[in-house]
C-alpha cells in the first residue's frame, strides 16, 4: 500500500498521524515551503459548530490522540448588532493561530507527523495516481474538486483582515452582526495575545466589484473597533481573500481518491470555520485506509453538519438590522442559554429547522 497525501494542512497532517500510528508511511507533497505557509490568521473553534461534542480539544487528545494547544478558551464572547450588544458568559469554544506561526494549529500537528514532507512539490493529482494506491485530496481548496466534478458550489466569499496591536483581554471574542459592516456577513476579534488581535470583515460576493467593496466595509469596521475600544489599533500584517469557494463534495470518496478538508466541505458556511471538522476529515481518511471504518459513513454527520450551517447561512442573509436587534437583544435570556450554555444537544439542527420557512 502506497498512500500520497496532496497537501499539509490540518486535514492531510491529521491524516499522516494517523497512517503512521498503524504502520503506513505516507509521502506528503505540499506546494508551499513549509507546513502553514500562510497568512497568519486567528480562528474560533466553536462548541456550537462541534455539538454534541463541547469540548474539541479534549476529544482530539482523548479519542485519537492529536494534541492540540489553542491560544485560549473563549469567555465571554460578546455579540454586537447595529443598536444592540450582548455579553454570553459561558466557555464557547477556543481560538486558535493559523498561518506562518510557530504556534498554529499546522505547525502543532506537522511536530506530531514523522513522514517526510516534501515541500515546493509541483505534482499533479493525475501523477500521483500512476504512482499511488490511495490519494488523500488535501489541498485546502475545492480546486481540484471542481475541476474532478466533484463539488456543489454554495457560496463564494470575500475576507479583509488584519493584525493590530492594542490592549484586549485574551479570551474575549466580539462577532458583529451589522449590515452596514458586513452585510450578509460577518465581522469580528479574535485576540492572538493581550496585544494583538485578528479583526476581519467576512462578505458573500454580491457585485463585480470586490475589492473595493469589501475594503470599504473593512475600513468601516476599522473606525468603528478604534472608536469602540478607545485605541489606535496599529496594524502591522494585512491578508485579503477574494471569491472563496465554499461548498461540499459530491461523493467523499471516487475510487481510492478520499476528499478531505475543504476540499470535502469542512468549512461550516453560517460562520465560515471549520478547523474541527477538517481535522476529523483527514482521522477518517487514515481510518478507511487502515480498514477502522467506511470514510462516506464517518463523515455523513459532517455532511448533516454542513447543510444545517447552510441554511443558517441563508437565513442570517435573509435578516435586516432590525431582525438582527432583535435576535441579540434576546440572546441575554433563553435563547442565549439555549445556544451557548454546553450541553450534549446540537443547536445547530434544531436553529436549521427552525430557519427552513424563511430560506
Amino acid at each position: 500500500m502506497k498512500v500520497a497525501i496532496m497537501g499539509a494542512g490540518l486535514s492531510g497532517l491529521s491524516a499522516a498521524i494517523i497512517l503512521e500510528r498503524y504502520g503506513v508511511s505516507p509521502v506528503i507533497f505540499e506546494k508551499r515551503s513549509q507546513a502553514g505557509d500562510r497568512f497568519i490568521n486567528a480562528e474560533a473553534m466553536l462548541s456550537l459548530l462541534t455539538r454534541p461534542i463541547i469540548d474539541p480539544i479534549r476529544y482530539l487528545s482523548e479519542e485519537f490522540q492529536i494534541f492540540l494547544k489553542p491560544i485560549s478558551h473563549i469567555n465571554p464572547i460578546i455579540i454586537h448588532s447595529e443598536n444592540v450588544q450582548t455579553i454570553i458568559n459561558e466557555h464557547v469554544g477556543f481560538t486558535n493561530i493559523r498561518g506562518r506561526n510557530k504556534n498554529s494549529f499546522e505547525a502543532q500537528l506537522a511536530s506530531q507527523v514523522t513522514s517526510k514532507i516534501r515541500f515546493n512539490a509541483e505534482v499533479s493529482y493525475e501523477d500521483l495516481l500512476e504512482k499511488f494506491t490511495h490519494v488523500i485530496m488535501a489541498t485546502g481548496d475545492a480546486s481540484y474538486a471542481i475541476k474532478l466534478h466533484n463539488y456543489r458550489e454554495d457560496l463564494s466569499v470575500s475576507l479583509k483582515g488584519a493584525t493590530v496591536e492594542g490592549v484586549f483581554t485574551r479570551s474575549e471574542v466580539s462577532v458583529w452582526l451589522d449590515n452596514n459592516l458586513a452585510p450578509k456577513g460577518y465581522a469580528y476579534l479574535i485576540p492572538f495575545s493581550d496585544t494583538e488581535a485578528n479583526i476581519v470583515v467576512a462578505v458573500p460576493d454580491l457585485t463585480n466589484e470586490v475589492d473595493e467593496t469589501i475594503t470599504d466595509y473593512w475600513n468601516r469596521f476599522y473606525d468603528l473597533l478604534k472608536s469602540h475600544l478607545n485605541q489606535s489599533l496599529k496594524i502591522t500584517d494585512q491578508f485579503q481573500i477574494t471569491n472563496y469557494k465554499i461548498g461540499i463534495c459530491d461523493s467523499p470518496r471516487i475510487g481510492n481518491t478520499f476528499f478531505t478538508g475543504n476540499c470535502f466541505g469542512a468549512i461550516m458556511p453560517f460562520l465560515g470555520f471549520g478547523q474541527f471538522e477538517s481535522i476529523l476529515t483527514g482521522i477518517y481518511a487514515a481510518y478507511d485506509i487502515c480498514g477502522l471504518g467506511k470514510y462516506d459513513a464517518l463523515t455523513e454527520p459532517l455532511r448533516k453538519s454542513y447543510q444545517h450551517s447552510l441554511i443558517l447561512r441563508r437565513g442570517m442573509e435573509a435578516l435586516n438590522n432590525q431582525a438582527f436587534d432583535f435576535i441579540v437583544a434576546r440572546m441575554n435570556g433563553y435563547l442565549g442559554k439555549q445556544l451557548f450554555k454546553p450541553s450534549g444537544h446540537d443547536p445547530l439542527k434544531w436553529l436549521s429547522y427552525l430557519a427552513r420557512p424563511f430560506v
